[in-house]
Parts: C-alpha cells; sequence; structure tokens
C-alpha cells in the first residue's frame, strides 16, 4: 500500500504540474514571443521550443527532485492509509496522458518510416561535401528535406537537381544540413509525445522560425541569401511534402504565407544578422543555473517537508 500510495501522489503532482503549467504556456506565449522579435531568429526558435518543453521538464523535476523524495523520507511506512480518490484519479490521468503521448511519437515514427522507405526505395548516393549522406531519389517531392534522427541523411529530388544552379544547390544543402545540426527532427518528435491541446499556435510559431533560423545558417551572405531565395522560389513549383513525413524538415513545404515570409527576408538581407549570432554568451545560462541550483541546495531540507505537507493534503 505503501508503494502504491507513493506512486499515485507522484504521478498526481506531475499531472497538476503539467496541466497548470502547460495552459500557462498556451495563454503566455504569444507575449513572450512578440517582446523577442528583436531577437536573431535562432534565439527565438530555442526561446519557443524552451516554451513548448517547459512544462514536461518542470513536472519531471517537481516529481522526481522533491515528491518522490519527501515521500520517501517523511511518509511513515506503518501506517496503512488507502489512496484518496482524488490522487487515485489524477495517477490514472497521468498514466493516460503519458501512454498518449507514447503512442502519438511511436504512430508518428511509424508514419514517417515508411514514407521515408518509400522514398529510397530506389534512391543513389550523390557526392557532396556535406558531413551527412546525401541521397538521389526518383520522386519529384519531396524536393530536398533532412530525415533521420538517428542516422540523418539527406533526400534530393532528381528534378531539384537539374533545376538549381551549383551555388543555389549548395546553400539548399547547406539548409537541410543546418536543420540536422539542431537537431529538429528530434524535437519534431518531442513534440509529438507532448501533445497538449491548445499548443498548435505555439508549434505552428517554432516551426516557422526553425526554418529562419535554418536559413540564417545556410547564409553567409548576400548572393547566397538570393541564392536560397531562388532555390525556394523554383523548388516551390513542385509541390510540397507529403503529411505522413511529419517528422523531416523539408526545404520546401507548407503554408504559403511562410514560404514568402521566408522569400522577402532572404531578399532584404542584412549582414548585421551575422553580428548578432555572437553577441549572446553560454556562460550566462551557467552562472543562472548554478546560482538556481545553490539556492535550491541551501532550502532543499525545508522544501521536502513543504512538498510533503502539500502531498498529504492530497490524499486526505
Amino acid at each position: 500500500m505503501f508503494a502504491a500510495r507513493g506512486i499515485a501522489v507522484s504521478f498526481s503532482v506531475f499531472v497538476m504540474v503539467y496541466c497548470v503549467l502547460s495552459l500557462a504556456v498556451c495563454l503566455c506565449w504569444r507575449t513572450v514571443w512578440l517582446h523577442s522579435r528583436r531577437q536573431p531568429v535562432r534565439r527565438i526558435a530555442d526561446l519557443l521550443f524552451a516554451l513548448r518543453m517547459f512544462p514536461l521538464v518542470t513536472a519531471a523535476v517537481v516529481t522526481a527532485a522533491f515528491t518522490v523524495p519527501s515521500f520517501l523520507l517523511l511518509e511513515p511506512r506503518a501506517i496503512d492509509e488507502p489512496v484518496g480518490e482524488i490522487p487515485l484519479l489524477l495517477g490514472i490521468c497521468g498514466t493516460v496522458l503519458g501512454m498518449f503521448g507514447v503512442v502519438n511519437a511511436v504512430m508518428a515514427i511509424r508514419r514517417t518510416s515508411r514514407t521515408i522507405a518509400t522514398w529510397t526505395s530506389a534512391a543513389q548516393p550523390v557526392e557532396s561535401c556535406a558531413p551527412v549522406p546525401v541521397l538521389r531519389i526518383s520522386r519529384a517531392v519531396p524536393a530536398m528535406t533532412a530525415a533521420g534522427i538517428v542516422r540523418p541523411k539527406v533526400l534530393l529530388s532528381g528534378a531539384a537537381e537539374s533545376m538549381l544552379t551549383a551555388n543555389e544547390l549548395q546553400t539548399a544543402l547547406n539548409h537541410e544540413v543546418a536543420h540536422v545540426r539542431r537537431r529538429d527532427n528530434l524535437k519534431k518528435l518531442l513534440l509529438r509525445f507532448v501533445a497538449f491541446p491548445g499548443m498548435s499556435g505555439l508549434e505552428a510559431a517554432w516551426l516557422e522560425a526553425t526554418e529562419m533560423a535554418a536559413d540564417d545558417a545556410a547564409v553567409s551572405n548576400a548572393d547566397d541569401a538570393l541564392n536560397l531565395a531562388a532555390a525556394l522560389i523554383k523548388l516551390s513549383r513542385l509541390g510540397s511534402v507529403e503529411p505522413s513525413a511529419d517528422l523531416t524538415a523539408a526545404l520546401v513545404h507548407s503554408p504559403a504565407s511562410v514560404m514568402n515570409a521566408r522569400v522577402e527576408r532572404l531578399i532584404a538581407w542584412s549582414d548585421e544578422r551575422l553580428v548578432s549570432r555572437q553577441t549572446f554568451s553560454p556562460w550566462y545560462g551557467l552562472g543562472a543555473a548554478l546560482a538556481t541550483v545553490a539556492v535550491f541546495a541551501v532550502t532543499y531540507g525545508q522544501l521536502l517537508v513543504h512538498v510533503h505537507t502539500a502531498t498529504e493534503w492530497l490524499v486526505r
């Protein structure tokens, strides 16, 4: 019974923290996004993804670092106390929520794997200086896409290869390599795992920011920007990727408004963006993290007592 109470309480706390923080993110992410518009787009993409994952990470940390230790250390084992209705119900909700996330992620992997297998059934390797394999596929769509998580590769259609000049092809390939380096396909998989109602707007904004961040990573001067814009315009005539390939990073995809914004942004390229890439130092984040850990280390014992008091109220 002690173990059952501990599991029920842990799942209950996780569900409550996760749902409350998810609702908070749904309500405030647009404000955070608007206030960060002056930042480099790469930083905006990282911020939006961090916001999206914040409820899950925080709920997991609170449960693992506070709820479980407080229960194990302060809950009397000799008391034969039954599991209350509220923690039992919340525990079931937590189990269902976790299972839904796992099933959603597994289904996304299976759909994408089948689609990529169809695309690459007659693929041929292409010689390139890219750090990942480049395969030529017979289909016109996708024109170019980064596929795979563990063993990433770039798929290039023969139609796209014949339409683009050498410079346009290289900048487009640099764009896809940027997706691979930023592990955007893995991030998309994580989003499938933490599916929550009302998050579609945040996820769409993150997808737009990731594409523009990859554009910036692929471009080092105005000529590169024009070459990438020309590649986007040419390849958009071939069509976009299939919805079943949701764990790929295609160069051309819907909606058209995002494509138009990317082309306009590339045409208006400014070298000031390159300078802004170096303005942030990771030492600031490390310092803040160390200060937070130090504060929690000093007050950890008291926090466990307060958390146990709250969980006792929950059980009763």
